[in-house]
């Protein structure tokens, strides 16, 4: 059995996050687009208007500026905005494994979009 570090990775294209392979893709992985059951779900019309906010209140800020995915959730649902946190969090996963933005945690990049705690959002210079 290959070392977990040897083992080939993609991103998931709903959620962005990495996945390995597992034994059970083996015939299959080079079709294998998603991580879960839950992500097999796909990029909702709701996933995509997020994607857009994101960028939208980016272009708006001044270069350099950085926005946490709770400030796009509050600016899309102002009285409701909790539950949509984490789908601003996985926008900002595809976007940025699409190149178009940069997560940062204090304020310096992170390379990896496997990540947990509190980020902010800049757009790629």
């Amino acid at each position: 059995m290959a070392a977990r570090k040897d083992l080939p990775e993609k991103d998931c294209v709903t959620c962005g996050r990495p996945f390995q392979w597992r034994k059970k893709w083996e015939k299959d992985w080079g079709t294998v687009r998603y991580c879960s059951r839950a992500c097999k779900r796909g990029v909702t019309s709701s996933d995509k208007r997020i994607e857009c906010a994101v960028l939208d209140l980016l272009e708006k800020m001044p270069k350099g500026s950085s926005l946490c995915p709770s400030e796009v959730a509050r600016k899309m649902n102002p009285e409701s905005w909790r539950h949509l946190v984490e789908p601003a969090r996985r926008a900002a996963r595809r976007l940025a494994s699409r190149g178009l933005v940069e997560i940062t945690q204090g304020g310096k990049p992170i390379g990896q979009l496997n990540f947990k705690g509190v980020i902010h959002l800049r757009l790629k210079s």
